[in-house]
């Protein structure tokens, strides 16, 4: 099956589903950063290629719930989240069977329509926690393949790397509410632990391996067939 990553540079899900046989290639306005089928432009150049698979990953800088408070500040930026958005709903309405847009929470819900399904990282073996939306068409939803527990971080500071419910904590045994969970990639306050620095939005933005190979395994079927 032919299957286009589109939006894509780091090559994660393309490489899973050219290791299950299909003909994969993804596209980005970037170089991709592992060699293999790969298109440098504009997706709209090749969306009619008789593709009978599409996962897309647009941009999300102006349409994740997070930024967009700046839209009120910044003189330009609601535009550009217009333009996000009608970039999503071309991504949507391709003439492709089976899609898949993957997006984190924000105006694509309120706007266009909500996802058919959210994720997280540790349903698939990750352990981290990245709340994911899935729009789909045409393709079921993503069975979790592995759950990872986090540890456990209380409200009074204290942090137990095992889950005892409300009443764990050893300090305060839970007079100041439940203990929250937290995984690998977050900080005690929740906070991703990456830092500020030029390449943080790539490295925020790249898929986990298990979400990838759960995509080709359960949207791929099996040696190259839908």
């Amino acid at each position: 099956m032919k299957v286009l990553i589109a939006c894509e540079y780091s090559g994660a899900v393309r490489d899973e589903f050219l290791r299950m046989g299909h003909d994969a290639m993804s596209c980005d306005l970037l170089d991709t950063d592992v060699p293999g089928p790969h298109y440098k432009g504009d997706v709209r150049d090749i969306i009619g290629d008789q593709w009978g698979m599409m996962i897309a990953f647009p941009p999300c800088t102006y349409l994740c719930s997070s930024g967009l408070h700046w839209n009120k500040r910044v003189p330009g930026r609601q535009e550009k989240t217009e333009k996000a958005l009608e970039f999503v709903g071309f991504l949507l309405d391709a003439p492709i069977k089976r899609i898949a847009l993957e997006n984190p929470v924000g105006c694509i819900s309120s706007r266009i329509r909500r996802p058919d399904q959210i994720i997280q990282p540790w349903m698939f073996g990750e352990d981290a926690s990245k709340q994911t939306c899935l729009w789909l068409k045409g393709l079921p939803e993503l069975v979790s393949t592995h759950f990872i527990e986090p540890r456990y971080v209380c409200r009074c500071g204290c942090g137990f790397e095992y889950d005892l419910g409300k009443y764990g904590c050893p300090s305060c045994c839970g007079d100041r509410g439940a203990a929250l969970p937290r995984w690998g990639n977050q900080t005690a306050g929740g906070q991703n632990r990456l830092g500020p620095s030029a390449d943080r939005w790539k490295l925020r933005s790249q898929t986990y391996p298990g979400i990838a190979k759960a995509m080709a395994l359960q949207w791929g079927g099996k040696n190259g067939e839908a």
